[in-house]
């Protein structure tokens, strides 16, 4: 069984047994003897309901880029990051950084970008080794046309649901969990 499938086997488990209200944290390490703390009842559904929400919403999201013949929401993750840059453009392992993808996706993905005509590369003149990648108009233009689709996404799925004052609160309560311990 894949890494990723046994999470969402536990997750599923570990929610299951919150509604009949057992505690399975026991259950969920491959060393039960060993003393460390475990989650509240609260914080564990807090975290399933966050990792479900993320994986429904942006399958929604991926959906409706999709169906109006546009790439994955990736491919605008990197030309959103390269277009803001200075210059319109960035190091590999810069995008890696702002994008969250790993380096081996990253490289593949580039490639298809670039032979659709998005990106493009160049020598890194101060060193020869490395590469810039550039953002280009059909680039940018892909982009305003994804931002189009991915726009309305995001009111469909989470702006009809939450007001203002909710959003605020989320992105607040979400701020939290990213600062690093």
């Amino acid at each position: 069984m894949a890494f990723v499938e046994l999470i969402y086997m536990q997750l599923h488990l570990y929610e299951l047994a919150l509604l009949v209200n057992i505690d399975v944290t026991a259950f969920m390490s491959d060393r039960p003897d060993t003393k460390l703390p475990h989650p509240s009842p609260s914080v564990v559904k807090a975290w399933v309901r966050l990792m479900r929400t993320q994986q429904i919403v942006l399958a929604a999201i991926e959906q409706d880029l999709k169906m109006a013949d546009l790439p994955p929401l990736g491919w605008y993750d990197v030309l959103l990051e390269v277009g803001r840059a200075e210059d319109g453009r960035l190091r590999p392992y810069e995008i890696e950084r702002r994008t969250l993808l790993a380096q081996h996706n990253l490289s593949r993905l580039l490639d298809r970008m670039e032979k659709a005509g998005l990106v493009r590369r160049e020598v890194f003149s101060e060193d020869g080794r490395g590469r810039w990648v550039i953002i280009t108009e059909a680039g940018r233009a892909m982009q305003a046309r994804m931002w189009n689709v991915y726009a309305a996404a995001i009111q469909r799925h989470l702006g009809n649901k939450l007001d203002d004052a909710q959003a605020d609160q989320l992105a607040g309560l979400l701020a939290v969990l990213m600062h690093k311990s």
